[in-house]
């Protein structure tokens, strides 16, 4: 089962995110194999963590919420709160299969919170909007069934654009977008 977790930060928790990074990355280590998206998100100005979205394949609801709240940073305070959805991977992939790679252009997480009829349950199409989006699917209840909104991590010139991935805007209650980052422990080359 697949699952979206965003965790937001609280305000001013910048350096104690800062000095548990390390214990942060060694937890996600154990999870490396049923990850299929993870990263920051930032400020509009990007200096200061926002949040971190995690989209992992996990056996049940239980063990996501172990993940979501045996997380170094929620258990030191670092979070506010947590969204913890299950989740579909339209695309089929991960993040690190995204053909347009770590880098280059500016990256968002779109969230659609919404409700009622299901809207948005397949990518957009036109290959040029295909070409950018690195993971997409419905947010979904805890039955694994009912649609409750959508989200995507998409590579776009600005955040109205990023949030045009969502082809219904009328039919969510909220759309959040928010700058993010591939995460992960830098690469070496």
């Amino acid at each position: 089962m697949e699952f979206l977790c965003y965790h937001r930060d609280r305000s001013a928790s910048m350096p104690l995110r800062d000095a548990l990074l390390e214990a942060h990355w060694a937890y996600m280590d154990g999870f490396a194999k049923q990850l299929i998206a993870r990263g920051p998100t930032f400020d509009p100005a990007g200096e200061s963590c926002t949040g971190s979205v995690h989209i992992v394949d996990l056996p049940d609801a239980a063990a996501a919420r172990a993940f979501a709240f045996d997380e170094p940073n929620y258990q030191a305070g670092v979070y506010r709160d947590v969204l913890l959805r299950r989740w579909r991977n339209t695309l089929g992939r991960t993040m690190w299969e995204f053909p347009g790679g770590r880098e280059g252009g500016n990256r968002y997480l779109v969230l659609g919170l919404g409700e009622g009829e299901a809207v948005d349950l397949t990518p957009p199409t036109a290959p040029a909007e295909l070409d950018d989006l690195i993971a997409y699917g419905p947010l979904l209840a805890d039955d694994g069934t009912t649609w409750v909104g959508t989200a995507a991590l998409v590579r776009a010139p600005d955040a109205a654009t990023a949030a045009a991935v969502l082809r219904t805007p009328d039919r969510y209650a909220d759309i959040e977008v928010h700058d993010w980052s591939f995460g992960g422990r830098p690469t070496t080359t």
